[in-house]
């Protein structure tokens, strides 16, 4: 395994990797430009024999789940040990799944995204504490619609008011 690492912003990942015939991604959560899990998932579509390792500070289930539904080989903690973490490329490289075994057993414990798309859309929207009128003209739905939207994710989160159901399925990793 030829061993290689450059930092590129999210749009650059899929053309780097198909240049440099990679054979395994690193990729974070956050990135310049879009997520990485939404990277996941063009490296996948793109260059099926190319495997993601998901590397991220953001050890919570929800992006767990998100991340290996998009394609996504393996998911560790930014604080796993060196020689973990190399063992973690190693593995996905051999076309194994790594994933944190403590975010495993709370991804397992805390069950799956109960939002669907439109909900996740509309809030995160809400996380900036827009109105609801702003919200259903930036996802491009009446404001009726964003209303239901959102009573919905807020009894799917148990959250009281719409910014509190925006901030517990941000926690959660959900959106």
């Amino acid at each position: 395994m030829t061993e290689s690492i450059r930092l590129l912003l999210a749009d650059e990942v899929v053309a780097a990797a198909a240049e440099s015939r990679a054979q395994v991604c690193l990729l974070d959560i956050e990135m310049p430009g879009k997520d990485g899990i939404a990277v996941a998932a063009d490296v996948k579509a793109a260059l099926p024999q190319v495997r993601s390792l998901i590397v991220t500070t953001f050890g919570r289930p929800g992006y767990l789940r998100r991340a290996i539904d998009a394609g996504a080989s393996g998911f560790v903690v930014k604080d796993t040990p060196a020689a973990e973490l190399a063992d973690a490329v190693r593995r996905v490289h051999a076309r194994l799944r790594v994933i944190d075994p403590t975010l495993a057993t709370e991804s397992l414990t805390d069950g799956h995204n109960p939002l669907t798309e439109r909900e996740r859309d509309v809030l995160r929207a809400a996380l900036s504490g827009a109105t609801v009128a702003v919200i259903a003209q930036d996802v491009h739905l009446s404001a009726g619609t964003v209303r239901n939207y959102l009573s919905s994710a807020i009894g799917k989160t148990g959250a009281s008011t719409r910014a509190e159901a925006a901030q517990k399925a941000h926690q959660r990793g959900w959106l």
